[in-house]
């Protein structure tokens, strides 16, 4: 049995001499800020994974010639999403618990549900952390490349040499939002076809959420002493994800928050399962929690990231 908590390590808290102690006085994150249901497309699974996979347009119609020409369609690419089980334990000495002078380490049930939940929005977090780079923990994508990348791919063999791009290295300012928006707008579909994007999303680290609520807040005279108008002013909502920070501090990217809610999956299989029990041969209590979960994309076309050196 692993080793549990008791009195040795916490002994301050059975001789009843301390003026006051101290438990969760400082809100966590997750606590206050739920980003995964306000980002995520939030769907429960029972099976032990989901499958995903795209189907292509047709072609424009063709002149008519007295000879009736067919069209195909392209297949798109396949994702996977795997929720993974994760868990926790903790053990508590059975004297400790009766002689501790102190209201506190009473809810377990709490804690082991804070612990849950913080994890949950970290890993929401690492789809953007990540989104450069073509590894990720709960999917596998027959496409093969990174949520934002340079150069996607189709199927259908038509040019991707335009619109078919949602990565670039420049750091958040107008020049550079007012270009990615055109850019976003310019996304093409798997048969190389204009689409509907409408980006109104920043979603930012809290380091340049001042910058960001700035370039979209300000109705005139953004850096301008003549006073034009800001035509960025009102076009976007800015999210700051605060998790972000903990990866880089110039990273940004841009959304089309309605296509996110469509492409951005996160999968609750068992959702917290609590239990308690004490244990026969020690009488210590056993508190411990269990959850299954996964996210991923199924489409890159509802963002445009910034890696920012």
């Amino acid at each position: 049995m692993a080793n549990p908590i008791i009195g040795e390590e916490l002994q301050r808290l059975l001789d009843g001499r301390l003026t006051k102690v101290y438990e969760d006085n400082l809100k966590q994150l997750h606590e206050i800020e739920h980003m995964v249901p306000m980002l995520f497309n939030v769907q429960s699974t029972t099976k032990a994974w989901e499958e995903y996979y795209e189907v292509g347009e047709l072609s424009d119609i063709q002149p008519f010639t007295g000879k009736l020409e067919y069209a195909n369609i392209s297949p798109g690419y396949w994702t996977k999403i795997e929720p993974k089980q994760l868990a926790l334990g903790v053990i508590i000495d059975r004297k400790f618990l009766d002689t501790k002078q102190y209201p506190v380490l009473d809810n377990f049930a709490k804690k082991l549900a804070g612990s849950s939940h913080r994890k949950e929005e970290k890993e929401g977090a690492e789809i953007f952390n990540n989104a450069f780079s073509a590894g990720y923990t709960y999917m596998q994508s027959e496409e093969g490349l990174s949520l934002c990348n340079s150069a996607h791919l189709t199927k259908s063999g038509v040019s991707t040499s335009s619109g078919f791009s949602n990565y670039h290295t420049t750091a958040m300012n107008k020049t550079t939002v007012a270009a990615r928006w055109i850019v976003m707008r310019r996304f093409k579909n798997p048969i190389g076809e204009r689409v509907i994007i409408n980006p109104d999303m920043l979603l930012v680290p809290d380091t340049i959420g001042d910058s960001a609520e700035e370039l979209t807040g300000t109705p005139h005279g953004l850096d301008s002493a003549y006073g034009n108008k800001n035509v960025q002013a009102g076009r976007f909502k800015v999210v700051r994800y605060k998790y972000l920070d903990d990866n880089d501090t110039n990273n940004w990217f841009m959304i089309d928050s309605r296509l996110m809610k469509e492409y951005l999956i996160w999968l609750n299989g068992v959702k917290d399962e609590v239990n308690n029990t004490i244990d026969f041969d020690s009488f210590a209590i056993k508190h411990s929690i269990y959850r299954t979960m996964g996210c991923g994309f199924t489409n890159w076309r509802w963002i445009d990231g910034g890696q920012v050196s």
